[in-house]
């Protein structure tokens, strides 16, 4: 239309049908119970070291995996944090760091590996991490489908909007370029809905 090719836009009468996905996420319960596992193979514990970074961090796959020591500094509150930006939308993306993620940085601040290549987290490729995570769920007898995209919900739902987090923090923290993103998983989070009527009934039986 911007080049004159059509008088009349084609799909103006159309309306999508489809619907979003409801998105996975692991409760409280369950990031417990895979940080609580001992695994006798160092890949397996590795994996789930990172794994569970990117529940505290947010973090998808490919900013884990680039997450430069010189990234991790110290912010306005004179606490660690993450300053990266993030590869799919280049947009930048400043992270408070939880004291679980700084956790498993100390872990590997000796690591050969990433002292050579100035690494944050010895991160394998996405193949490889993708089939230890089906292993770490079958070990920890979690039904879900263990990916980097249910870590960065895990966060988005469990870590922060389920702990009062404000949505529009939230939003600013994952790097989304709008805040109809983030919406998406304020949706499944019953739980909270319960605690803020609950809170709700509270002040009203004073009345």
């Amino acid at each position: 239309m911007a080049n004159g090719w059509l008088k009349h836009a084609p799909f103006i009468g159309y309306k999508s049908t489809a619907k979003a996905k409801e998105r996975s996420y692991l409760t409280q319960e369950e990031i417990d119970k895979i940080i609580a596992k001992e695994f006798a193979i160092g890949r397996l514990q590795q994996v789930r070291d990172i794994f569970i970074f990117c529940c505290f961090t947010g973090l998808a796959y490919a900013n884990v995996k680039k997450l430069k020591r010189t990234e991790i500094v110290i912010g306005i509150d004179g606490e660690k944090w993450i300053f990266t930006k993030r590869q799919k939308t280049d947009t930048s993306s400043h992270i408070p760091i939880l004291p679980s993620a700084i956790e498993i940085l100390n872990r590997y601040k000796d690591n050969p590996e990433c002292e050579n290549k100035g690494l944050s987290l010895p991160v394998l490729s996405n193949q490889k991490m993708n089939a230890y995570l089906k292993e770490i769920a079958d070990v920890c007898g979690i039904a879900k489908h263990l990916t980097f995209h249910l870590a960065r919900h895990t966060f988005a739902t469990t870590i922060t909007l389920s702990n009062g987090v404000p949505i529009e923090t939230v939003s600013k923290i994952l790097g989304h370029t709008a805040l109809k993103t983030t919406q998406h998983y304020a949706k499944v989070l019953d739980i909270k809905v319960s605690r803020d009527m609950s809170k709700l009934k509270q002040q009203f039986g004073h009345i």
